[in-house]
């Protein structure tokens, strides 16, 4: 039997996860979910990811591809594989796909959500899922602030140095924020994100927030290039990869991917 390729929608709470790539010093989320498919199909399966989740961060929508010689129906796969896995992973659907696809490399755009939690009292509720910051919060400001990163910029001093890239030029689609009650929300929506990048923005954006750095003062720390003069990298739990778009034919799988992020949702 030829192998089939497969691609799975997943959401996962990231908080005893190393992340989403294999690594040798804690457990991974692409380690988890892979051990279970091998059970499953009764062979190795090597899982690519849309992309490098740190240790932490949460994702509402996470798409990985594999292929597979088993013929378990794509129908039949998500049951099976939520019936092994943890609770604090989820796998929403399977779909057979064409043998071009990459999680990576055919994701022409992301969404991430930063909750933030403004209680002056921290909630063990929002322990591991919303950054605490029990500090002034100027919203206009950080309205302001957001605007300024939306459009093609070479975004070097919003990322930690890591992964060798081929370019630090990205493209960011929108970039919000918005308040409910007591909690902030940053939306940030690009065409890919360089390591750290949404965490240093949120960071800078706190910064904003404190009245610490000005929302006109954006474009230049972009202009600079050094990471240095933006804000420092927001922690992970307070993020989360929240819609993928990818071009395919495949209706219901571009819509489960980039569903409309609803509070409460989760």
């Amino acid at each position: 039997m030829s192998p089939r390729h497969i691609a799975l929608v997943l959401s996962y709470l990231g908080t005893a996860y190393h992340g989403w790539q294999i690594q040798k010093n804690g457990i991974t989320v692409s380690e988890t979910v892979g051990d279970v498919l091998s059970r499953i199909t009764d062979e190795k399966i090597k899982l690519t990811g849309c992309g490098r989740t740190d240790a932490g961060v949460h994702a509402l929508r996470y798409v990985a591809d594999f292929r597979t010689t088993s013929g378990i129906s794509t129908e039949k796969l998500p049951a099976a594989l939520n019936s092994l896995l943890p609770r604090d992973i989820s796998v929403l659907a399977a779909f057979e796909i064409p043998g071009s696809f990459h999680s990576t490399r055919s994701c022409v755009r992301k969404e991430y959500i930063y909750k933030i939690h403004l209680g002056k009292t921290r909630s063990p509720f929002l322990r591991d899922l919303a950054l605490h910051y029990p500090y002034p919060f100027n919203f206009a400001e950080v309205k302001k602030a957001c605007a300024n990163f939306v459009g093609t910029h070479d975004f070097s001093a919003m990322r930690t140095l890591g992964t060798p890239v081929k370019s630090t030029v990205r493209t960011m689609y929108s970039c919000d924020a918005e308040i409910s009650g007591d909690m902030a929300y940053i939306y940030m929506c690009a065409n890919g994100f360089l390591y750290n990048m949404a965490r240093a923005i949120t960071g800078t954006l706190l910064e904003v927030a404190r009245n610490k750095t000005s929302a006109d003062g954006i474009p230049e720390i972009l202009l600079s290039r050094d990471r240095a003069r933006a804000g420092a990298t927001a922690p992970a739990h307070g993020l989360y990869l929240a819609r993928l778009w990818y071009n395919t034919d495949n209706e219901m799988f571009n819509r489960l991917c980039n569903y409309e992020f609803i509070e409460g949702s989760m």
